[in-house]
C-alpha cells in the first residue's frame, strides 16, 4: 500500500507541475535558494518532481519493480515496523542524495534538479545488501545479471560521470542514494553486512 500511495503523490504532483511552471519553480532543489532564502523544503520536494513523462514513468516503474521486495524483507526482519523503515529509507534518499549537491552548488543560483532518482536508487541498492545474489533484468540485456555486479558497475559508472559532470542527469544524486540505501539497510541490521559478504563469498 505505502508503494502505492508513494506512487501516487509523485505523480499527482509531477503532472500537475507539468503544467504550472510557478508550482515547479517553488519545489525544484535549489541549492542557491536553499541557502540565501531559507527555503530548506526543496531538499525534499525536489523528489516529487519530474521533467517529463518519461523521467517519471521510469523512476516509477523502478520504484515498483525493487519497493515491493525490500518491503517483503522489511517485514520479515522488522515486523510492524517495516513500513516505517521503509519510508525512512525511502525519504532519506531524496535528502541525502543532493547533500552533495547543496555543498557543491549552493553559491550557483542556475544549478537546479528534480527527480526520485536518489530515492530510488536507494531502494535498489538497499533491495541488493538484502538480497545480494538475485538478478537484475535490464532492458536492453537479454540475460539477467547479478545484483552485486551491477551494483558495483553502477556506483563507478555515476561516479566517473559525475565528475564528467557534461550532461543533465544526476549521476551524484544516484550515487548517494545508493550508498544512502546500503549503509542505511545495515544500520537497521548489521548482520546484513556479514550475510551480503558470505553470501558472495559461496557464489565466488
Amino acid at each position: 500500500m505505502i508503494i502505492y500511495l508513494i506512487i501516487l503523490v509523485t505523480a499527482v504532483i509531477s503532472i500537475v507541475a507539468f503544467n504550472d511552471r510557478d508550482l515547479f519553480d517553488k519545489l525544484k532543489f535549489n541549492a542557491f535558494d536553499i541557502k540565501y532564502n531559507k527555503q530548506a523544503w526543496r531538499f525534499l520536494t525536489y523528489g516529487f518532481l519530474h521533467v517529463d513523462w518519461m523521467h517519471l514513468l521510469i523512476n516509477m516503474f523502478v520504484l515498483y519493480s525493487f519497493g515491493d521486495a525490500v518491503l517483503k524483507n522489511y517485514f520479515y526482519l522488522f515486523g510492524s515496523k517495516s513500513t516505517f523503515y521503509f519510508v525512512l529509507l525511502y525519504i532519506g534518499g531524496i535528502l541525502f542524495a543532493t547533500l552533495v549537491d547543496f555543498n557543491k552548488h549552493k553559491e550557483d543560483v542556475y544549478y537546479n534538479a528534480v527527480g526520485a532518482s536518489g530515492a530510488v536508487s536507494a531502494i535498489v541498492f538497499a533491495s541488493i545488501i538484502l538480497r545480494p545474489t538475485s538478478s537484475l533484468y535490464l532492458f536492453f540485456i537479454p540475460f539477467p545479471i547479478p545484483s552485486a555486479i551491477f551494483g558495483v558497475v553502477y556506483l563507478v559508472y555515476s561516479a566517473i560521470m559525475a565528475k564528467k559532470a557534461n550532461d543533465n542527469i544526476g549521476h551524484s544524486a544516484h550515487f548517494w542514494g545508493a550508498l544512502f540505501g546500503i549503509a542505511y539497510t545495515i544500520a537497521l541490521k548489521p548482520s546484513l553486512a556479514t550475510r551480503f559478504v558470505e553470501q558472495l563469498t559461496n557464489i565466488f
